[in-house]
C-alpha cells in the first residue's frame, strides 16, 4: 500500500503527454483519479484514449476549460491534491497566438488557485519548464538561476509560476512547483523535437529539423512522473521549486544522429528554414542541476537517453498514424 493509495487527486492536462502518463501511474497506484480534459465537440478525452482500458475505468472524467473558473471550482472540490498540468506548450504557435497563452496559462493557473484555496486542498502541484531559464547564464542550470522570457510561452508560464509563489506567500496555499526539464517517450506529439525526429527517421528519405546547435537535457516519461508523484508528499519549504533533469546535455544535431543510429536507417538530415525559431528567442542550452531533487525527493532518473529513445521508437513504430511526417507541426 502507498501513500497515493485511496487519495482524491484530480489532474488537469490530463488528456496531455505527461498529464495521461501520470493518470496512469496514479491509477495503479491505488488513488481515486479524476482526469480534467479539455472540452471538445467530438467527445475525445486526447492522450487518455491510449491508456489500456481496465485502467482509465478508473478514471472519472471531466470535460471542461481550464480557463472558466466556475468549471474549474467545481472540478476541484472533493479532491485533497491537485496536480495542474494543462497548458498550452507549443513554442511556435505561442508566435502566432501569444493572447491564448495568456488566456489558459496565466488566467487558467489563476483559476486553478482560487479554487485550491476556496475548497482547501492538502497540496498543488504545478508544473513549470525549463524555458522559464531562457538561455543559460551558468551550467548546470539550479532552481536559483534568474528566469527570462524569450518566447510568449515561456513569458507565461513564468507569470503562471510566480502567480503561485504569490498565493503560497499570500494565503498559505500549499503549494509546490516542478519544473521538468525537456520529457520524451511514448504518445508525446510531434510538436516536440524527438518524435518530429523519430517519425520522419522512420518513414521518410530525410529528417528535416531547424537548429542543430540547441542544447538540452532529456527526460524519460516515466521518470518525470516519478518525480511528480514523489511531490505530493516530500517535506518541502514553502515556495519551492524543483528541478527534474538528468544533467546531461545533448544538442539537437547530435540526438538526430542518435535517432538515426537506433531506427537503422542511413537517412541524411536536412535543416529547414520553416523550422527555425526567431535568433533571440532560441534558447540555446538547457542543462538541469537536479540535486535538490534527489536531496529533497530522493529522485533522480532511472532510464537512459537511449534506453527512453528506444522505448519511444518502438511505440512510434506501433503507432504511425498519429504522425504526419510530411507536415511541420508546431
Amino acid at each position: 500500500m502507498t501513500s497515493e493509495a485511496n487519495t482524491t487527486v484530480l489532474v488537469t492536462g490530463a488528456g496531455g503527454f505527461i498529464g495521461s502518463h501520470l493518470v496512469e501511474w496514479l491509477v495503479r497506484a491505488g488513488a481515486r483519479i479524476t482526469a480534467f480534459v479539455h472540452y471538445n465537440s467530438r467527445g475525445d478525452w486526447g492522450l487518455l484514449g491510449q491508456i489500456p482500458e481496465e485502467v482509465l475505468g478508473k478514471v472519472r472524467v471531466i470535460q471542461g476549460d481550464i480557463r472558466d473558473a466556475s468549471t474549474v471550482d467545481g472540478a476541484i472540490r472533493g479532491h485533497e491534491v491537485v496536480f495542474h498540468l494543462a497548458a498550452l506548450i507549443g513554442i511556435p504557435y505561442s508566435y502566432v497566438s501569444p493572447d491564448a497563452y495568456v488566456a489558459t496559462n496565466v488566467q487558467g493557473t489563476l483559476n486553478v488557485l482560487e479554487a485550491s484555496r476556496r475548497v482547501g486542498i492538502r497540496r498543488l502541484i504545478h508544473t513549470s519548464t525549463s524555458e522559464v531559464y531562457g538561455t543559460a547564464k551558468y551550467i548546470p542550470i539550479n532552481e536559483d538561476h534568474p528566469l527570462q522570457g524569450q518566447s510568449p510561452y515561456s513569458a507565461t508560464k513564468i507569470a503562471a509560476d510566480k502567480l503561485v509563489e504569490s498565493y503560497i506567500l499570500s494565503f498559505d496555499l500549499p503549494a509546490v512547483t516542478l519544473r521538468p526539464f525537456n520529457t520524451f517517450g511514448p504518445r508525446q506529439s510531434a510538436r516536440a523535437i524527438i518524435p518530429t525526429i523519430i517519425s520522419q527517421a522512420l518513414a521518410r528519405d530525410r529528417v528535416e529539423v531547424g537548429a542543430l546547435d540547441p542544447v538540452r537535457d532529456f527526460t524519460f516519461v516515466a521518470d518525470i512522473v516519478e518525480a511528480f508523484v514523489r511531490m505530493m508528499d516530500a517535506q518541502l519549504p514553502p515556495a519551492h521549486v524543483v528541478n527534474a533533469g538528468s544533467g546531461i546535455g545533448i544538442s539537437v544535431g547530435e540526438l538526430a544522429q542518435r535517432v538515426i543510429a537506433i531506427v537503422r536507417r542511413d537517412v541524411p538530415i536536412i535543416q529547414n528554414s520553416a523550422r527555425f525559431r526567431p535568433e533571440r528567442s532560441e534558447v540555446g542550452t538547457l542543462i538541469a542541476d537536479a540535486s535538490r531533487a534527489k536531496e529533497l525527493l530522493g529522485w533522480e532518473p532511472r532510464v537512459s537517453l537511449d534506453q527512453g529513445l528506444a522505448r519511444t521508437v518502438e511505440s512510434i513504430r506501433e503507432h504511425p498514424d498519429l504522425y504526419d511526417v510530411n507536415r511541420y507541426a508546431i
